[in-house]
């Protein structure tokens, strides 16, 4: 049995492809139902996709969102500056959806081929017991099995059982805002993420996407110092409006569509830039918990995804666990790194 602890978008993944593969798996949750805010948007590079074929999921994920076929950079006047493509030709796309609706599309398919989830199961601590991996519960039940899985975020419990020395994640120096608003701009696409760079300071870069849905979907990445638990909770959609109108108030075509957003979630940008434990005896870490990145690049998911499919091939190609998991390490750690490199430059 392999216990997978988290129901996000690598756990969901991860037990969906485990499951291909004939493992017997089955998934633990923290949250005590499915629910997620809906606020935050994501999209799915080609890489993604990919992922999402392998483990029989691409059409579910494509009935639930929408096309990226270009993307297009103007100053603030709306001048274009650069334009391109998004995808290789006969490739399977880049698509756009929220964080939610992605989460429950895998969950629901999680169940649908008969997979435990668990809801309302928070894990507390780890241990090896006779050559297996034992996840210990908050209401003090044991679970054994020949795998645990940490798919657990950006604060993995699963990680610092690993190594309690582990570096915590590190402030990047940027606020990320996500909103919507309704309608769209004048003449946008439904299929083009449309940049907007600052004429007037570099602290900001905003970005939206005009949905098929009349809605405009916006993010923001505003330079700054890192916002606090206080200030994050005690932060109101009519709050973070006023504050990020002022960091645009150079720009007018950001600037409205911020100021008619009737939704948006806050949250401070975090990476993991080195973690030097990924998996000890029966216990492995995949996703946010061992690679988180900025979202600058837009390859969080796209990479969760593929640690799934990665993961599994390993644990079907290997013999022995540790044989496996040390092999999924050295396919997957250079490109989710150098990812997490990245993401930090932009």
């Amino acid at each position: 049995m392999i216990h997978v602890v988290g129901a996000g978008i690598a756990g969901s993944a991860a037990a969906l492809a485990l499951h291909a593969v004939g493992a017997d798996v089955a998934v633990h949750e923290a949250h005590p139902d499915a629910s997620t805010d809906a606020g935050a948007f994501l999209t799915l590079a080609e890489n993604g996709m990919r992922a999402l074929q392998a483990i029989g999921v691409d059409e579910a994920v494509r009935r639930a969102s929408a096309p990226l076929r270009s993307m297009r950079v103007t100053d603030g006047s709306g001048t274009e500056l650069a334009s391109r493509p998004l995808g290789e030709p006969g490739g399977p796309g880049y698509r756009y959806l929220t964080r939610a609706r992605l989460c429950a599309v895998l969950q629901d398919e999680v169940r649908r081929r008969g997979i435990p989830l668990h809801h309302g199961e928070r894990l507390v601590a780890t241990a090896g017991e006779d050559g297996r991996a034992v996840a210990v519960l908050a209401d003090g039940t044991r679970l054994s099995g020949d795998l645990l899985i940490g798919a657990d975020g950006l604060r993995s419990v699963v990680r610092t059982q690993l190594d309690p020395d582990a570096a915590p994640p590190r402030y990047v120096g940027s606020q990320i805002f996500y909103g919507t608003a309704p309608g769209t701009p004048p003449g946008t696409s439904t299929d083009r993420m449309q940049f907007v760079r600052s004429t007037a300071t570099g602290s900001v870069a905003f970005g939206f996407i005009a949905t098929e849905h009349a809605e405009t979907w916006w993010f923001a990445r505003v330079k700054g110092p890192e916002l606090t638990p206080d200030q994050l909770a005690a932060g109101t959609t009519e709050r973070w409006v006023a504050l990020l109108s002022d960091a645009l108030s150079a720009e007018p075509g950001p600037r409205a569509i911020v100021r008619a957003a009737d939704r948006v979630l806050v949250t401070n940008a975090y990476d993991l830039a080195d973690v030097r434990m990924w998996h000890r005896d029966h216990t492995m870490i995949i996703g946010d918990a061992a690679h988180a990145a900025s979202p600058a690049t837009g390859q969080g998911a796209s990479m969760a995804l593929e640690d799934a499919v990665a993961l599994a091939e390993a644990i079907r190609d290997e013999d022995r666990i540790d044989a496996a998991l040390a092999a999924y390490e050295e396919r997957r750690r250079g490109p989710v790194e150098a990812n997490t490199a990245a993401s930090a430059r932009m």
